[in-house]
């Protein structure tokens, strides 16, 4: 299996390739192929040209990248998906992820898509549009990066920046057909605070497991002002990558009580448990759904949470002064933050603590939590989860991500079966706090076993063009 970012950056630093070809290239594709997948909020394709005349020659150069419009690109608007942001000044520095990004080399072409501040599993929004899956154009690639999945899985380029703070990596990862790994919270460092205080962080997707290595050791690292950042030596140890001593397995459908997978979704899931039991010479013990937190739900107290963090930021009046400008999803987030108390907020703070607890007394040092992905056969590119649904918002059922971050542990997405709907399934391996190189190691060899194909079909690889 080829790795395309690699192969690029290998290709521009040896002078195979210039990366104002790779750029040109990227263009190219994206051109071709967004009409219909809609994953570009905005494009810069002047300003990747300058750039590419003069990129570092480091482990990424020469990779064209996308930006996801919830992260800042000096010069460049950062809308967040919102009307209330569509007049917004650009901004004046880069996030700290995408100037790790252009340092190593890497070629912004412009910004990719997102559902309104980031909120939803799928990706659309009243200023740019519905954006749709290359796997099957009816459905959504998930969200909230996905407008950054949807460019990589049709190949069109190497990396698309990825937030995760509620499952916005291994969602699209997942329906998508990509690894994404949400790192444990700490692992790359966040200025300023996030949106979502305490649960999101920035994470990776790519088509295969080396690209993600590369990628991931390219964004790692501390930033002042990160409480939770790693010291340079326990960022090491972290994302070392090793094989896990006799590694044990949980298994279950859910990690909350919402009711029975489809069923297409847990043949696909029962199937992948086989697999990696067979892989790795173990066997699973099964857990109920609704047992892993006997004092509360984390997926309740991550909505009351996030919404009434992001309800801050965004401003109490600002909201109410423009609640008709807000999408319908936006609305009901935000409105449960409005009407959240102090005394609600904070004790769900607290029930957070006992969350972590109880996840750190069941993984320990050496135990794996094996769920899906997503516990859907997808949903359609409008946030319909059946044609008869109402359009705007996902029902709670359909998640299976939030927990990992309001308990800061790493989690990986792999790409493991195709469901009914022709998008593919992700296998989701929950691992301890600070377990990150072990989870790399178990894609590794799950990719040597299992290989998946790089794009959605119809699709070529960024790199094929080096042939």
């Amino acid at each position: 299996m080829t790795s395309p970012i690699s192969s690029i950056a290998a290709a521009v630093r040896s002078k195979k390739v210039s990366a104002s070809e790779v750029a040109e290239e990227a263009i190219r594709r994206i051109s071709a192929v967004n009409p219909s997948l809609n994953f570009l909020s905005d494009e810069y394709f002047e300003d990747g040209r300058r750039d590419a005349k003069h990129v570092p020659l480091g482990p990424l150069a020469g990779v064209p990248l996308l930006v996801k419009d919830l992260e800042d690109r000096q010069g460049w608007a950062t809308r967040k998906g919102s009307l209330l942001y569509k007049d917004v000044a650009t901004a004046t520095d880069n996030s700290p992820s995408v100037q790790r990004l252009l340092d190593a080399g890497c070629v912004a072409l412009g910004k990719s898509t997102l559902p309104e501040f980031a909120i939803e599993g799928f990706t659309a929004n009243r200023q740019s549009g519905i954006t749709r899956n290359p796997w099957n154009l009816d459905y959504s690639p998930g969200g909230s990066s996905g407008g950054s999945a949807a460019a990589v899985s049709a190949g069109a380029i190497g990396i698309g920046t990825a937030t995760d703070g509620g499952g916005s990596v291994r969602i699209p990862a997942s329906l998508c057909g990509l690894v994404g790994l949400k790192p444990t919270n700490g692992v790359i460092g966040r200025w300023p605070a996030h949106d979502w205080i305490d649960c999101s962080t920035d994470g990776v997707f790519t088509t295969t497991v080396a690209d993600l290595e590369l990628v991931i050791g390219v964004q790692a690292g501390p930033i002042a002002g990160d409480p939770n950042a790693l010291s340079p030596a326990a960022l090491a140890a972290t994302l070392a990558v090793r094989t896990p001593r006799s590694p044990k397995f949980i298994a279950a459908t859910r990690t909350s009580d919402l009711g029975p997978l489809p069923v297409d979704v847990e043949r696909e899931f029962r199937k992948a448990v086989a697999q990696l039991e067979e892989l790795v010479g173990a066997t699973s013990v099964w857990k109920n759904p609704g047992t892993f937190t006997p004092g509360g739900d984390p997926d309740l107290d991550w909505f009351l949470l996030c919404s009434t963090e992001h309800m801050f930021r965004v401003g109490r009046e600002n909201l109410i002064n423009n609640w008709s400008q807000l999408d319908i999803a936006s609305q009901a987030f935000m409105e449960q933050g409005l009407n959240t108390s102090v005394d609600e907020y904070m004790a769900a703070r607290v029930r957070r603590f006992e969350y972590i607890r109880n996840y750190d007394e069941l993984l320990g040092s050496d135990t794996f939590l094996l769920t899906p992905a997503v516990a859907a056969a997808g949903w359609l590119a409008d946030g319909r989860v059946t044609p008869d649904a109402p359009v705007g918002q996902l029902p709670p059922e359909v998640y299976s991500t939030a927990v990992q971050n309001m308990v800061g542990l790493p989690a990986i997405s792999l790409p493991a079966g195709k469901l009914d709907s022709g998008v593919p399934f992700g296998l989701q391996i929950t691992g301890p706090r600070w377990s990150d190189g072990e989870l790399l190691a178990l894609a590794r060899e799950w990719e040597a076993r299992f290989p998946w194909e790089l794009t959605a079909p119809g699709y070529e690889p960024l790199d094929s063009f080096l042939d």
